[in-house]
């Protein structure tokens, strides 16, 4: 086989190999939210520090693998960014790199909304250094530990609905995927804004929508990661509007 024809080759893989890479880590960014959501099933109890701290206790291990699973989630959620960003920049470039930039903002926080989820097993350990405190004011900041990691979650997720809406845009402007993931991706982007700011503003407002609000955020990234795990990218068409932004070298 010739060098030429060698080259050929890789370069129609290329956009596949990146479309099916977002693919996969999408997925795995869905299914170990999903575990993790699971694990973690409402450790709160409203108003209650003290049946909240004795909750935390009695599912010490199912907490642990829970946060285990957001930070496998948020590894899996930037490699999928940094795809995406490779895929889509021959739309817009400066659209895509600002994309990535909210998608890491949001890894960021959901980052650091791990370290306060994990903050309440080192106040309820029972470590000697703690024991200068009541046990009422070490479940009472327990509490505000997991109220925190609650805050943080819904920071991120105003990264994340940001991240998807300009996805969105992107397919739509995109000459290699279809119109209707793009248009999906944007109800995403708009569902996950709607409840970061209802959970901002009116938690007990933000409670009753959640539900209905996970819809189109499901459907949105569900129908991009089948997509490009089935279907992938039209090639050639990506080739040419990548040749059309000097970002493609054949």
């Amino acid at each position: 086989m010739s060098a030429a024809v060698m080259m050929e080759r890789m370069s129609e893989a290329s956009p596949r190999i990146t479309a099916r890479a977002v693919g996969v880590f999408w997925l795995l960014t869905i299914l170990a939210g999903a575990f993790a959501m699971v694990a973690l099933d409402k450790p709160v109890v409203s108003g209650d520090a003290a049946a909240t701290a004795a909750n935390i206790l009695a599912h010490e291990p199912s907490l642990r693998w829970g946060v285990a699973g957001n930070l496998i989630g948020g590894a899996c959620y930037v490699a999928a960014t940094l795809f995406v960003y490779v895929l889509l920049k021959p739309v817009n470039r400066d659209l895509s790199l600002l994309a990535a930039f909210f998608s890491l903002l949001g890894c960021a926080t959901g980052a650091l909304s791990s370290l306060f989820q994990l903050a309440p097993l080192v106040v309820l350990g029972g470590a000697q250094y703690l024991s200068v405190f009541p046990v009422a004011e070490l479940q009472a900041l327990a509490f505000m530990f997991l109220r925190l990691t609650a805050q943080a979650s819904n920071i991120g997720f105003i990264f994340f609905g940001l991240h998807c809406l300009l996805i969105g845009c992107l397919i739509l402007r995109s000459t290699f995927l279809p119109r209707i993931v793009g248009a999906l991706m944007v109800f995403a982007g708009l569902g996950w804004l709607t409840l970061s700011f209802a959970s901002l503003l009116s938690p007990p407002f933000a409670s009753n929508l959640f539900p209905y609000i996970m819809v189109p955020g499901i459907l949105g990234e569900a129908s991009l990661t089948l997509w490009l795990l089935v279907i992938g990218v039209n090639v050639q068409r990506w080739k040419e509007q990548a040749g059309e932004a000097g970002d493609w070298r054949s």
